[in-house]
């Protein structure tokens, strides 16, 4: 019996080792793909701090700038449908390098000198991006451990909006002293390609299994599942309502914002700026870590989007402008929270749809980002050079975004338990 024991025991550590060294180049890749999703952060948020420089380079007005960089997010959304099946299809390879390769030549469009480039290199880089998260989520999810994912989905958050904060703080002085903006976007390009290269060469190849479909049926059944569950809708909602403050207001009006309206210097105003992106880099990881301690999500979801409002009520009612860049900086790690529903929407759905889940996720997600970003730019963002009166341009934008961060917490109470100790939960009702 002692020796079968052993034999057992040495069999199963055995085994364990084996599928470790299995799933170890999808950790070396993941790794290498949250590179591409730093870039990819770093290209979102750049155009926020060079909107005049930009205005002259497209022989467009500021307004018609906002709209340029708006684009980002028709394609980012639409895409990450197709990523996701792309993924789930024909495993990560090449489809995860294949974005990049866009993502590379919307940035060298973006440094042709008329608007219909600035238009269509937008539209590229969102394409493109649409890869980035959606494929190192995927390469998460066959290198690690389900106890882990949601560490590991908050990390790669981290890292991205690390690059978020990078576009801006780092950039900024770049743009105004030692290069110019289409020197600038060639840069990046030529970055994101050297990524590409390194990430088809090292990302394993997966074997096919199943029978083969076809692309229309590959591209239905995943997504019939995803978009028949309610609670997809509800993860897509809540995240997107999340994402919005950092999208929109920070990334693409933060700077102006803080110009205009609260009369900050520019190099004060992307600083400030810089640290929503910044908390994020804090509170990715430590709220996905919450979240797998604890066994559950919607506590840190909800701890998160109660960080958020309260910020929003302290810059609303009780302003300190020496002390802006704190409550920016608290605000972007509760703002982190926005990552819970991207694991609560893979465990609510089944295994074999992880990357078209994401790629969901990513387009109702960004769907609604794309939604009110023109609805605050027409409010808000049209009238801020000629408005009057700041103080109260400041203070309704302000309440409008306290709006959609109740909206959020509102919806977020609507979102199942999907923790493993709501399972274990459940186990023990059931026996």
């Amino acid at each position: 019996m002692g020796s079968l024991i052993m034999i057992n025991g040495t069999t199963r550590m055995a085994t364990m080792g084996s599928a470790q060294t299995k799933m170890r180049p999808f950790v070396i890749a993941w790794m290498v793909c949250t590179a591409f999703y730093f870039l990819e952060y770093a290209i979102r948020s750049a155009p926020a701090v060079m909107i005049p420089e930009l205005a002259n380079h497209f022989g467009v007005s500021t307004l018609g700038v906002s709209g340029i960089i708006g684009t980002y997010y028709y394609t980012y959304s639409t895409t990450s449908l197709v990523a996701g099946v792309l993924l789930d299809q024909f495993c990560a390879k090449f489809v995860i390098p294949g974005g990049i390769v866009v993502l590379a030549c919307g940035c060298a469009l973006f440094a042709i000198p008329h608007p219909i480039a600035g238009d269509i290199g937008r539209l590229m880089q969102g394409a493109g991006s649409a890869f980035a998260f959606t494929g190192a989520v995927y390469l998460a999810a066959h290198g690690l451990s389900a106890q882990r994912l949601a560490t590991a989905i908050g990390v790669t958050q981290c890292l991205g909006m690390l690059g978020g904060s990078a576009g801006q703080v780092g950039v900024g002085p770049l743009v105004h002293g030692t290069i110019t903006a289409p020197e600038f976007w060639c840069l990046m390009g030529m970055l994101v390609f050297i990524v590409a290269l390194i990430l088809v060469t090292i990302t394993p190849r997966e074997p096919r299994t199943g029978e083969v479909t076809s692309f229309a049926s590959s591209v239905l059944t995943p997504y019939k599942i995803v978009f028949s569950n309610p609670q997809s809708y509800l993860c897509g909602l809540v995240a997107g309502l999340l994402f919005a403050p950092t999208t929109v207001l920070d990334m693409v009006w933060g700077v102006r914002f803080l110009e205009q309206d609260s009369a900050f210097p520019y190099g004060s105003a992307v600083f400030a700026a810089s640290m929503v992106p910044l908390g994020w880099v804090i509170g990715c990881p430590l709220l996905g870590w919450l979240a797998d301690v604890l066994g559950r999500r919607k506590p840190a979801l909800i701890g998160g989007v109660l960080i958020m409002l309260i910020c929003m009520l302290q810059l609303t009612f009780a302003p300190a402008p020496a002390y802006t860049w704190v409550t920016l900086l608290v605000f972007g790690i509760g703002s982190g929270a926005a990552m819970i529903p991207y694991t609560i929407i893979k465990e609510v759905n089944p295994d074999g749809v992880k990357g078209s889940a994401t790629g969901a996720m990513n387009f109702l997600t960004f769907s609604v980002t794309a939604g009110i970003g023109p609805i605050f730019a027409h409010l808000y963002g049209k009238t801020l050079a000629t408005t009057t009166d700041h103080a109260a341009h400041l203070h309704h934008t302000r309440l409008f975004w306290i709006s959609i961060v109740v909206l959020a917490s509102i919806v977020g109470a609507l979102l199942k338990e999907t923790g493993s100790a709501a399972r274990r939960t459940a186990d023990n009702k059931v026996f």
